[in-house]
């Protein structure tokens, strides 16, 4: 429900951003730390159920895992397409014939895949209502000033609430004023590749496969989702994406089936293509004074693996547990020492996945014949070791390593 300024004026976590790190953060401390823990998020929109997104992603075994356990994933369930397999090629745009160079089977442990594809919007309702629905309280306004005191944050909104809490989480996306306000920088880079991301509908069933094919401008990946359709993530550079967004629409299917093909039959765009600039940025610090960074305010990577979402589930997950085991404990939830533990159990593993995206785009973004003669050698040697793709598929489930216990489906 939406609560007034009034009954916010202390909270026991502020989040700033309603967006789906935002939510599911709120979403995990109510269920486990129950109504006598008091959540707030503020976020100018967050009063209303979000509008339609547009857009899909993957959700890896690891979030579903997660939802179960806080009690959201019943209602997402009917718009999630389980990906039952997966292959990869690597080509080029005129090449007739795309040879398979890696496949994965889309299960993880029998009757449990990899990774379902949701629609965001279908992703954020359920979050909404199951966060009203637990009292979370919902604040339609801005953070525009905090400042750390002894045992509490003192946070400023725009609509001249002042709100005590003892941590402060910015969920509040890649371009996080909260970040800037507390003076973390970032460091990365631009790619100058933007990600074309729509939604089409094809005459044959795609039978839950997702294909990624690696093509010279960067990787053009087929995601399915429920009934015949499919989310397309297609990468070009920045410039020629913004212009293939300009097309008519008959122009631009044109250039999609051209890259799609036609194993799927008639393909029919549904919506308006949008570019989306991609980017390696990872904070230099995770945490300050009574403040953490979740989701994309903490890292964004490159789509190459479907990870960016993923990881941001396993901020939350991580700084949850860190909370929940404090509070029970009676300890001050927002210590620098909690904050620490989060910090630690979150840095290792983000820069792994920046690095790797990182690396991987660079590898495959390009149109150097030798280079691609070494890696399609690589990925044929990977596609005939089962364990080695076993690993590789547990890691893109989220089930490898230190891993809390909300993405193993435990309450912590």
């Amino acid at each position: 429900m939406t609560e007034p300024v009034s009954a916010a004026e202390r909270t026991s976590v502020l989040i700033a951003g309603g967006g789906l790190a935002g939510l599911s953060l709120a979403v995990a401390f109510k269920t486990a730390l129950g109504r006598g823990f008091a959540v707030h998020i503020v976020d100018p929109a967050i009063a209303a159920p979000p509008a339609d997104q547009g857009r899909a992603s993957a959700f890896a075994a690891a979030a579903r895992r997660m939802f179960e356990a806080t009690g959201v994933w019943d209602a997402i369930a009917p718009e999630a397409q389980p990906i039952l397999d997966m292959v990869v090629t690597d080509s080029r745009t005129m090449d007739v014939v795309r040879p398979v160079f890696l496949t994965f089977a889309g299960e993880i442990a029998p009757g449990e895949p990899f990774a379902h594809m949701a629609p965001n919007a279908t992703v954020t309702v359920a979050l909404w209502e199951r966060a009203r629905d637990l009292g979370v309280g919902m604040i339609a306004s801005t953070v525009t000033g905090f400042e750390a005191e002894a045992g509490t944050t003192r946070v400023t909104l725009a609509n001249g609430a002042v709100i005590e809490t003892p941590l402060l989480v910015a969920c509040d996306g890649g371009r996080s004023r909260i970040r800037e306000m507390a003076g973390i920088r970032t460091v990365g880079w631009d790619y100058g590749q933007s990600g074309v991301v729509c939604t089409v509908s094809h005459e044959n069933d795609h039978e839950g496969r997702a294909e990624e094919h690696f093509l010279p401008a960067g990787p053009f990946a087929v995601l399915p989702l429920t009934g015949r359709r499919s989310s397309i993530v297609w990468t070009e550079e920045t410039g020629r994406a913004e212009r293939l967004c300009r097309l008519p629409r008959e122009l631009f299917q044109d250039e999609l089936e051209s890259r799609f093909g036609h194993k799927l039959g008639t393909v029919t765009v549904l919506d308006r293509p949008a570019a989306y600039p991609l980017k390696l940025q990872v904070a230099r610090d995770f945490v300050g004074p009574r403040l953490a960074l979740v989701g994309d305010a903490a890292h964004v990577i490159h789509p190459i693996a479907g990870q960016g979402i993923n990881m941001g589930f396993r901020d939350v997950a991580a700084l949850v547990e860190c909370v929940a085991d404090a509070a029970r404990l009676g300890l001050d939830h927002g210590a620098a020492d909690v904050l620490a533990r989060y910090q630690r159990w979150r840095r290792f593993d983000t820069t792994l996945m920046g690095a790797t995206t990182d690396g991987l785009n660079r590898l495959f973004s390009n149109g150097s014949q030798p280079l691609r003669v070494v890696r399609d050698l690589g990925l044929g040697l990977v596609d005939r070791m089962p364990a080695l793709k076993g690993f590789f598929m547990r890691q893109a489930a989220g089930i490898v390593g230190d891993v809390p216990k909300l993405l193993r489906g435990q309450l912590p």
